[in-house]
């Protein structure tokens, strides 16, 4: 078990393109695990990728069940070399990140989206997914290319706001 520092911005890591994982060789599953043990470690985080933690592969473990709200899921995700391959619909949605800590935003999202990956065997998958879990898979997916929700927010000056601090 392995809990690992998440990187913050501006951290330059943040902003690099990650590469494809070529096999599940050693290295990619301890990353999964690492994923996996800092998103439970969190408390509250429905995603992770590799990039967060300093590793630039391909991989991203997200779980939209662990949002109260989603009712609409796939469960507990392990995502490999993940490709959106087509989308529709759009919706706002207010995310937050652990590498954004202090702030969320309001962000413009697909509604649904179908998106082939490799799962934790690496046999390849293609779901069909909507809604809350449609744009968790975006935003985690977003960090593999280097973009932060930050980048998408609407408007800078009206859809960023400040999180609230709580005691």
């Amino acid at each position: 078990m392995a809990i690992r520092e998440v990187l913050i911005y501006p951290d330059s890591r943040l902003k690099e393109m990650a590469e494809d994982v070529q096999s599940l060789d050693d290295k990619a599953k301890q990353v999964i695990q690492d994923l996996l043990d800092t998103m439970e470690a969190s408390g509250h985080s429905t995603g992770i990728a590799a990039t967060q933690i300093g590793e630039p592969l391909r991989i991203v473990v997200a779980d939209a069940s662990k949002n109260k709200k989603c009712e609409d899921h796939h469960g507990r995700l392990i995502i490999i070399n993940p490709e959106i391959l087509k989308w529709e619909g759009m919706l706002q949605f207010r995310e937050g990140c652990m590498s954004v800590p202090d702030f969320t935003g309001n962000v413009n999202r697909a509604r649904k989206i179908l998106i082939k990956f490799k799962d934790e065997n690496f046999n390849e998958r293609v779901i069909e997914s909507e809604g809350f879990e449609a744009v968790l898979l975006q935003h985690e997916t977003d960090h593999l290319d280097g973009t932060l929700f930050i980048d998408r927010v609407i408007s800078k000056r009206t859809d960023l706001f400040r999180r609230k601090k709580y005691k």
